[in-house]
C-alpha cells in the first residue's frame, strides 16, 4: 500500500480545508459568551446509526442528551462532532437531517462522514476516478476536490455489454456501439451500492484491464491500479431486529471475486473511516476548530468516543488511543534525547509490540509527533442501543484467532484482530447515560 509522504504534511492539507470551517466558527461565536472550562478541557465524537438513530426512527435518548448539551441560546457546552462512517450523502443534508432529529443546530462542520479525509489525499484529485456508492456521489467527489470523475453508470452507458446479469438490462436487438472511454486511474468506494451485481462485475473488469474495459483481462498486470474505500462497517442497525449488510460486506465480496479470479489479494491505497486513525486525526481537528470557536484557550486534553459498533467505534477509539499514548511517548523519547535527560517512565507503559499498520492509519505515513497539542488520550463508551447487546458472547482472547464457534471477527480483512481494542474504557445503555458519564468523569454539570 502506497502511503502519503508525511503525517505532517497530511495535518498541513487538513488545516487549509478547515480553515474557512474555523473562522466562520469564531465569527459566529463571537457575539455570545465563552465559556469557562476550568481544568476540564474535552470533547465529544457522536457515531450517529445505533447511538443516536436506527434507522430513520431516532432513539428518544438522543433528544433529551443533546437538550443538555446546549444552553439556552443553543451554544454546545463543549465541542461536539458527529462522526459516522456513512458517506452517501452531503455534510449539509446530514446536519440538516440532524438538526432536525435532535432539535439543535448542527452545523455542517461538526459532521464528519466516512469519506471526509479524502480531502487530504490531493495526489489523487486530478486523476479520473471510478466512484461507485449510492446517492449524489459524484457531487460528494467534486465536494471533495476530485476533479475528474465517473460513474459506475456512466461506464455501463459506455460500456454497453458489461452488464449481463440482469437479463432484462441487456441490450436488445441489435448491440450498441462502445463509447469509449478514457483509462481510469484510480477507484473510489464511497458506500455500498444499490446493484451489487454490477458494481462488482464493472469494478473487476476496471482492475483486470488496467483501467481501460475496451481491453482484455490481464491477471498478470499487478499490482492493480489504485483503491480507495471508505466505511468498513460489516454491519450495522436499522429499524429491523436484526443487523443489515454494510459497504464492509460489499468489500469481502470484491476481494474475494478478485482473488477467486486472479489468485492475489486486493490491495487498498488507503482505508478510511472507523477504525482508522485518520478518521480520528480529522475528526479531533474539527473539534480543536471548535474549541477555538468557544473561545477555549488550551488544547482539548481528552477525547470521549460513543459508538455502538465495538469493531468500528470501539475499536478505532481505542486504536486512536494507543496512537496518541505512540505520540506522545516519541516525543518525549526525543524530548529527552535532544536535552540529555533519562528515559522518560510513559516509554515503559506503550508496548512497542502493538505497531501499527498502515491499514490500521489509514493510509497516512506513521509519522508520530507531527502534532504537538494532540490530546492526551480518547476512551471508548458503548451503548447498547444498536449493534451490540450486552447478551452478546464477548470476543476470543487468542489474538491469533479470527473465527471461534462463538464468535467471528468482524473487522477488516487487513485490520489485525486485537481483542483488547474491542473492549470499551465505559458500557452504557444509551447516549444520555453517556454524556452524564463523561460530564461526570470530568467533575462538571449538565445542568
Amino acid at each position: 500500500m502506497q502511503r502519503i509522504s508525511s503525517l505532517k504534511t497530511g495535518w498541513q492539507l487538513l488545516k487549509s480545508c478547515c480553515e474557512g470551517a474555523a473562522k466562520q466558527v469564531k465569527t459566529s461565536s463571537s457575539a455570545s459568551r465563552n465559556y469557562s472550562h476550568g481544568s476540564s478541557s474535552f470533547g465529544l465524537l457522536f457515531d450517529i446509526d445505533g447511538v443516536l438513530v436506527r434507522g430513520r426512527t431516532p432513539i428518544p435518548a438522543a433528544k433529551e442528551c443533546f437538550r443538555d448539551l446546549v444552553d439556552r441560546n443553543g451554544k454546545y457546552r463543549v465541542p461536539v462532532v458527529f462522526v459516522t462512517n456513512a458517506g452517501n450523502c452531503m455534510r449539509q443534508t446530514k446536519a440538516e437531517h440532524l438538526s432536525d432529529m435532535l432539535d439543535v443546530e448542527v452545523s455542517p462542520d461538526q459532521v464528519m462522514l466516512s469519506h471526509s479525509p479524502l480531502r487530504m489525499f490531493t495526489q489523487f484529485h486530478k486523476m479520473r476516478v471510478l466512484v461507485s456508492g449510492q446517492g449524489p456521489i459524484e457531487e460528494v467527489a467534486h465536494n471533495l476536490g476530485f476533479q475528474d470523475v465517473i460513474t459506475i453508470d456512466t461506464l455501463r452507458d459506455a460500456y454497453p455489454l458489461l452488464d449481463v446479469v440482469d437479463h432484462n438490462r441487456r441490450p436488445k436487438d441489435s448491440i450498441p456501439p462502445t463509447k469509449g472511454l478514457r483509462p481510469i486511474d484510480a477507484v473510489i468506494l464511497f458506500g455500498e451500492p444499490i446493484r451489487w451485481e454490477t458494481n462488482l462485475q464493472l469494478i473487476v473488469d476496471v482492475l483486470l484491464t488496467n483501467g481501460n474495459p475496451d481491453n482484455t483481462w490481464n491477471s498478470m498486470q499487478y499490482p492493480h491500479i489504485p483503491v480507495l474505500a471508505c466505511n468498513m462497517d460489516l454491519l450495522w442497525m436499522a429499524e429491523a431486529k436484526n443487523p443489515r449488510f454494510g459497504h464492509g460486506m460489499f468489500l469481502v465480496s470484491l476481494e474475494s471475486l478478485y482473488k477467486k479470479v486472479t489468485g492475489y489479494d486486493l490491495k487498498y491505497e488507503a482505508l478510511i473511516g472507523k477504525p482508522s486513525v485518520v478518521t480520528y486525526n480529522y475528526a479531533e481537528l474539527l473539534i480543536r476548530q471548535q474549541a477555538e470557536g468557544l473561545g477555549w484557550t488550551t488544547p482539548v486534553k481528552r477525547l470521549y468516543a460513543i459508538g455502538d459498533n465495538p469493531m468500528a467505534d470501539i475499536y478505532g477509539a481505542n486504536l486512536y488511543n494507543h496512537y496518541l499514548q505512540t505520540s506522545r511517548r516519541t516525543r518525549a523519547q526525543m524530548q529527552a534525547k535532544s536535552g540529555g535527560g533519562g528515559a522518560d517512565p510513559l516509554a515503559e507503559t506503550v508496548d512497542d509490540s502493538r505497531k501499527m499498520t498502515s491499514a490500521e492509519l489509514g493510509g497516512a505515513c506513521s509519522a508520530y509527533g507531527a502534532e504537538e497539542d494532540l490530546p492526551e488520550g480518547c476512551s471508548s463508551i458503548l451503548v447498547c442501543t444498536g449493534v451490540y447487546s450486552r447478551d452478546q458472547q464477548e470476543l476470543p482472547s487468542d489474538r491469533a484467532a479470527t473465527v471461534t464457534e462463538q464468535r467471528i471477527f468482524h473487522g477488516h480483512r487487513d485490520f489485525r484482530f486485537d481483542p483488547s481494542l474491542t473492549q470499551p474504557s465505559f458500557i452504557v445503555q444509551d447516549v444520555k447515560e453517556a454524556v452524564e458519564l463523561v460530564f461526570q468523569q470530568e467533575g462538571c454539570s449538565l445542568k
